[in-house]
């Protein structure tokens, strides 16, 4: 019978032993974004407990918060990454930067805006500060998903860790890509005019919402919200698939992570070789969801009101992963999967 000595075998599957044999430092321009992320959650929710000005039914201060955390967790996902020992350091390095300075360029003009009290996406007034600040976003989006797209591109052709690892950062960062790319057919939805928080109206350009057959340009975004996330809840949104994107990266290693700690615990999950093929039916599950979530709204449904067609979608994604999970274990329960390190 084989045996395994798992703090040999498994010796990167957690964050916290996941660091570099060779002792690459964190990338520290991101640590500072995250840092600096960390400080906004912590200034938006005082503002949300202070502050009783409102954009479109919520907090001027949960975009920033929103922003902040999103941009928190996604800046040390990338450090972690970069930590990891791999060839063309110095042009990550490089990339990571240009992502840690637009990150704090763009959700730092989200914080301005939402400290005047009016909108920092798609905001057509023609005031100084909203004109440059659109400026800043016209040039830190794309600037962001570029760095992503090439730092993509590197990482894909190394091996940077264990095998379910390297399948989970991969795919994540591809699944960051499209729900960054996706964030761009917001600006296909059409014009609306929304009230700022002093009351006064203001053009958008587009907004987060479809909802087909919409008079001209009358208010779409927040008729109708969610708790907490206040995605709509009378039409498609298309924030939805944007986060569901950006994420899969943080739940894929996680999910990486916890079969590496239920390895010692269930024989079948040992072998390096079923922990990839489960990582492998989780990916092409999750752009199953991100498909679906788009195709929902895209329609113009809400998340919160499936028709017939959306859940005969879902259950298809379900027994995909409930079949391609099964398969697995079967297999690796058959033998046919050597328990190796």
């Amino acid at each position: 019978m084989a045996t395994i000595e798992f703090p040999r075998s498994l010796p990167r599957f957690a964050f916290a032993s996941a660091g570099p044999r060779d002792g690459h430092p964190w990338h520290r321009p991101l640590l500072v974004n995250s840092a600096v992320m960390t400080a906004l959650v912590l200034v938006s929710v005082v503002g949300m407990i202070v502050d009783d000005r409102m954009l479109l039914g919520e907090s001027v201060w949960l975009k920033p918060a929103k922003f902040g955390l999103a941009f928190a967790v996604y800046g040390l996902t990338l450090a972690w990454i970069l930590r990891l020992p791999h060839r063309g350091r110095r042009a990550t390095w490089w990339l990571g930067t240009v992502i840690a300075v637009t990150g704090i360029a763009d959700v730092g003009f989200i914080a301005l805006q939402a400290a005047r009290g009016t909108f920092s996406h798609f905001n057509t007034a023609t005031d100084p500060v909203n004109t440059i600040g659109q400026q800043v976003f016209a040039s830190g989006v794309p600037g962001l998903f570029l760095a992503t797209l090439v730092l993509a591109l590197i990482i894909s052709w190394q091996k940077l860790a264990d095998r379910p690892t390297r399948i989970a950062l991969k795919a994540g960062l591809w699944l960051a890509i499209t729900g960054m790319a996706l964030g761009y057919l917001m600006g296909f939805t059409g014009p609306q005019l929304v009230r700022q928080s002093d009351g006064t109206v203001v053009g958008l350009m587009a907004g987060h919402t479809v909802r087909p057959g919409a008079a001209g340009d009358a208010a779409r975004d927040g008729l109708g919200a969610m708790p907490i996330t206040h995605w709509s809840t009378t039409g498609g949104d298309l924030r939805i698939p944007h986060f569901v994107g950006l994420h899969g990266i943080q739940v894929l290693l996680v999910l990486a992570v916890v079969l590496a700690a239920l390895a010692p615990r269930y024989r079948w999950l040992r072998a390096e070789t079923s922990r990839a093929a489960l990582l492998g039916v989780a990916v092409i599950g999750y752009f199953g969801l991100l498909t679906l979530v788009l195709w929902q709204a895209l329609r113009g449904q809400p998340l919160t009101a499936p028709d017939p067609a959306t859940l005969g979608a879902a259950a298809a994604v379900a027994l995909f992963l409930g079949a391609g999970t099964t398969a697995v274990y079967l297999r690796a329960r058959s033998g046919d999967e050597p328990v190796t390190a």
